[in-house]
This record gives C-alpha cells, structure tokens and sequence, in this order.
C-alpha cells in the first residue's frame, strides 16, 4: 500500500486513470489491455500500485483479492515494465496542460468514443489524445483511409488529392498519417475540397510531426482532427509508427493504398484493415514504377480489389445501396442492338457510293432475299440507304 499513496492523483477519477494507463504503457500493449479490460481502468491502476513493489505477492496471486488466478509470466513482465514509468505521473498536469491548447483525452467511457477501434480487442488503444473535433465517433461513422509512401511520386499524389475530393464530395471524412507523401496530399486534398480529415500522428499531439507538415495539421484542426494514443510530449519512433497504423485501420471503414513500393510501410495498415476484415483497396500505377509495387502485389495476391476513382473507393467504405457504382457504358456505336445478320450488313455496303443487292450479299455472304430483307431494316433504323435499287451505308 505504500506505493499507493505516492500516487499524487485521484486513482479512481475514470479519466485520470486512463491518462496514466496512456502514460504508463506502449501502443498495443495486450497485456495492458486485457488487465484494463478486466479490471476496469481505475482498479487496475490501483492494483498495480499495490504489487508494484511487492514481487512475491504478484508471483503468488496477481488479482488477490479480485481474481484467483495466479499471475502468468507476461503479467510479471508487464508490471516490469510498467514499473518505470509510476514515479512523477500526474495525469492531472498532463490534462491541464493539454487541455491549454485545446485539446480534450477521449476514452471510451465517453459517447464521442469511435467504437470502431474496439475491434482491435486488447490491442485497442486505453485512450485518445484529440485536437481538433473532438467527435471521433461521428468522424468513424463513415470514413475511408487514404495511405501510402512518403516518397510518392508526381502520379500517386495527384490520385491522392484526386481521391480525397471526391470522397468529400460523398460525405467521407478522409483519415490518413499526417506525413510526407501520399498522407499529406490526402489531407490537402480533403481540405480543399472544405471537408473533414483526421490525422493519426505517432508522437503526441501537442507536437504536429513532422515538422514540414505543420501548416498543414494545423489546417487539420481546424477541420477536423489530429488523434494520437500516446500522451502529450511522446516521440515518434518506427514502432510507434507501426502501431499507430492498426488505428487508421479499425477507425476507418476500408483502407486504400494509393502508391507504396514493395516493402512500404504503408502495407501493415492494408494488413491491419484485412485482419479486421474491412475491406482493402489499392490504386494501380505505371507496371515499370517500383513506387507501385506494393499496390501491385495487393492486388497480385488478391488481397484487394482494385481501386481506380473516387466512385470506386466509396463503394469499397460505404453503403451498400448509397454508394453502389453505376455500371458505366462503353461509347455507343451505330450498329449496337442489331443481330448477326444485321452487323454482317452493315458492314458490307460502301459508305460514298450506291452498290447493288448482289454485290452487297457477296460481301456479307448472304442470300440475296436475306440480303434485301436485313436492308430494308437498316434502311428503317437509318442505318442504310436505297437509291434506284442500289444501296450504301449510313452512321459511320
């Protein structure tokens, strides 16, 4: 009990306990998860201040008191690591100073909670650090996930922001990463379009990363929403990264990879988003650009469909009745709709000069009463036409 009262907080205030849950752990952090999700944040926090110092008693009985259950070799190591972080937190600092800037901790006790994430089960985040709109649950409702390579060519960003338009054009919020590259014109292009966008950033969101982005998460707050798990303060790193993507995935109602490279980053979102079976989607480039590569061997390997406009990629995220894509007609030709007797005749008369019966059967390879017949009907279509017995072509 006496690390318990070095807690300067109120350990069973629900909001505080989860700022320090966020402080305390890692993204994806199961183990965490699995303990909050059974305890409740506040008593789990409250138990890990009991045992913190008391290794015989977390190796003996874990839950005492709570659960019989003896605690397993990944919840010693767990409160190993967790230990580390106890000394000076002070969720309480974190929030005001946070909340200073305008942001707000939402967890999911909250109804502004987007639910979507709570599909990643344990691995789901203990809470969201959010500038910005705030109503991450509306945001989810209908969203769709634009990613791909910071190193993007001139293609791929055009089809990014392209995308992103017509997205905002059917009531899409636009989720992406906020970095270089494919992210940023997916956020550009939502903003110019005067849409929503939500930037999931792997650091904490009182620092807009990178630093080349900052005007435009910024224009991010301003319409819609920067979100981060991690608390204010925290810097990104490659695993952050890597963990930060399972939340475009599960926040967003289908993903589609705009232009990744073979080994692209961008490919463990699409992964992510198959797991949670929402649907995957990827743009296809150039054959000879190894910028597309990535986007090919998704669609080589049947793990997404194909993904051309904007229509398209909102039949993959949205309704199944609202957002269907019409089928689209190739160019009309004046001989569509007629039988095999009418096209081989239509093709056999001249199209400047007048030939006669006899000569247009020998062209189709007809009789020339079939001939003379199927004539007489383009001649009603206006497809043909009759001078003194002789006949040509009209309609191309």
């Amino acid at each position: 009990m006496g690390e318990r009262r070095r807690a300067s907080f109120d350990l069973y205030d629900p909001l505080l306990a989860r700022a320090a849950w966020s402080r305390i752990t890692e993204p994806g952090d199961q183990v965490a998860g699995a303990l909050v999700a059974h305890l409740g944040a506040a008593d789990s926090l409250a138990w890990l201040y009991e045992v913190v110092d008391d290794p015989h008693r977390l190796a003996l009985g874990a839950l005492a008191g709570r659960d019989e259950r003896p605690a397993g070799d990944r919840l010693v190591r767990a409160v190993e690591r967790w230990r580390g972080r106890l000394p000076g937190l002070d969720p309480a600092r974190e929030l005001g100073a946070f909340g200073r800037i305008g942001g707000r901790l939402v967890i999911p006790e909250d109804p502004r909670w987007p639910t979507a994430l709570d599909d990643l089960g344990a691995a789901a985040p203990l809470a969201l650090w959010v500038r910005g709109d705030d109503d991450l649950a509306a945001l989810s409702t209908r969203s769709l996930a634009l990613v791909g390579a910071r190193a993007c060519t001139d293609y791929g960003r055009h089809v990014a922001a392209d995308l992103a338009v017509g997205l905002v054009d059917r009531r899409f919020t636009v989720v992406s990463g906020g970095a270089y590259g494919i992210d940023a014109a997916a956020h550009r292009g939502a903003l110019a379009a005067a849409g929503r966008t939500v930037a999931f950033l792997a650091g904490g969101a009182d620092r807009l990363y990178p630093a080349g982005n900052t005007d435009l998460l910024r224009a991010v707050l301003e319409e819609g929403s920067v979100v981060s798990e991690v608390p204010p303060g925290s810097v990104p790193s490659r695993v952050r990264f890597l963990h930060r993507n399972r939340l475009i995935a599960a926040f967003s109602g289908a993903t589609v990879v705009v232009e990744a490279a073979w080994r692209s980053g961008a490919l463990s979102t699409a992964t992510h988003a198959a797991v949670l079976l929402r649907p995957v989607g990827a743009v296809p480039g150039p054959v000879t650009s190894m910028a597309s590569g990535g986007c090919h061997r998704l669609l080589r390997d049947a793990k997404a469909v194909c993904v051309t406009d904007a229509a398209e990629a909102a039949e993959l995220g949205g309704s199944a009745g609202a957002d269907a894509v019409t089928a689209q007609e190739g160019r009309h030709e004046p001989q569509d709709g007629l039988d095999e007797v009418g096209r081989r005749l239509w093709d056999a008369p001249p199209v400047r000069a007048h030939a006669p019966v006899e000569s247009v059967a020998r062209t189709a390879g007809l009789g020339s009463q079939e001939t003379l017949g199927g004539l007489g009907h383009l001649e009603l279509v206006g497809l043909a036409e009759q001078s003194g017995g002789r006949w040509r072509r009209l309609g191309g």
